[in-house]
């Protein structure tokens, strides 16, 4: 007898004799050859900055706690795709984690942008201390558990900046300009409100708009535009601190759910783990990138004091407007405000 399979004939007597002599036991090796280790794609949007830099602790941490079971690739700059690319990658299995600002994910669940409410939080460390609250994490890692997605952690990584080629020294200067940002009606609301004309956009698309002078400007971490050599398109920041800008670890759901009950625990204690570890650094790569900026021909530019009083003001109700009309939202904002009082 001859089984026909994918083209090839298979005598089944002899599959029979291989099958019982454990040959087929991990396809491709003979019984008593290593298996090879489980590849696991981290994608990221950035470079070389502390979100890169969690990542690839990550990988390293998870390789030596599963003893090699599991060999972690790292691939910042958006490697495998633009953003939108990258989630649906992580929910379909072909990347198994993924470390993104959590309101790109709204598209999934729209209580992802929670965290970028504006005055949410006023620091860094503040910041630090919300992605570990209890409350905060059970909400914002539980969504998307229907979609495809397994949230593993949270962390903080920088308050938002605005970069331009033309310098935005009052709120005056916000209006009439396009202004790139993250996928977030809480963003949209917000730039409408400073007058100026939201655009929302992936990271890998902004420096090219900026250069072709297809956006004015763009909201992201000052981290994002001394790595990437932003300077070179525009040298103007503007450090207005809002909104904060966290960082969601996804895991393909079916690829962790697949794996064995100990590689499970090591992968999302190590996701937690290296969580709270990358916060000394972040602060610490923050403050060394305000003196690289300036250093490479860029101005820091703040707000005179009572017009950056009155932008928190303007916005400060952002999120309670956007969300009231909004079951689910409105229950989430409530859960990350009490909460951002909680450590202050």
């Amino acid at each position: 007898m001859h089984i026909k399979d994918g083209g090839f004939i298979v005598h089944a007597t002899f599959a029979a004799c291989a099958l019982a002599w454990g040959l087929t036991a991990t396809p491709g090796t003979a019984r008593g050859e290593e298996q090879k280790p489980l590849v696991m794609k981290i994608t990221l949007p950035t470079l070389n900055d502390q979100v890169h830099q969690f990542a690839k602790n990550f990988a390293a941490a998870v390789e030596k706690d599963t003893g090699g079971r599991i060999k972690g690739e790292v691939y910042p700059a958006s490697q495998l795709g633009s953003i939108p690319r990258q989630i649906e990658g992580t929910q379909f299995g072909s990347i198994q984690v993924a470390v993104i600002p959590p309101e790109f994910f709204v598209g999934v669940d729209e209580r992802f942008e929670l965290m970028a409410a504006p005055g949410l939080i006023s620091s860094i460390e503040q910041g630090q201390r919300l992605a570990q609250d209890p409350q905060v994490l059970k909400l914002m890692l539980g969504l998307g558990a229907e979609k495809g997605l397994h949230g593993a952690a949270m962390f903080m990584a920088v308050p938002s900046d605005v970069i331009a080629k033309n310098a935005i020294r009052h709120l005056d200067d916000f209006k009439g300009k396009k202004i790139r940002i993250f996928t977030s009606e809480f963003q949209s609301e917000a730039y409408k409100r400073l007058g100026a004309t939201p655009v929302a956009m992936t990271l890998g698309d902004v420096l090219p708009a900026i250069q072709q002078g297809a956006i004015d400007g763009a909201i992201a971490g000052l981290t994002v535009f001394t790595t990437m050599h932003y300077q070179d398109a525009a040298k103007y920041v503007t450090e207005i601190n809002q909104p904060a800008i966290f960082l969601v670890v996804e895991f393909n759901k079916k690829w962790y759910e697949g794996l064995p009950k100990d590689l499970q625990k090591i992968v999302e204690d190590d996701a937690k783990k290296e969580s709270v570890a990358i916060n000394p650094f972040d602060l610490e790569f923050y403050h060394k990138q305000q003196k690289v900026w300036t250093d490479r021909g860029g101005e820091l530019i703040k707000l005179p004091p009572d017009e950056q009083s009155a932008m928190m003001e303007t916005l400060i109700s952002v999120g309670h407007d956007v969300s009231k009309s909004k079951p689910k939202l409105a229950e989430g904002y409530q859960i990350v405000t009490e909460a951002a009082k909680r450590v202050r």
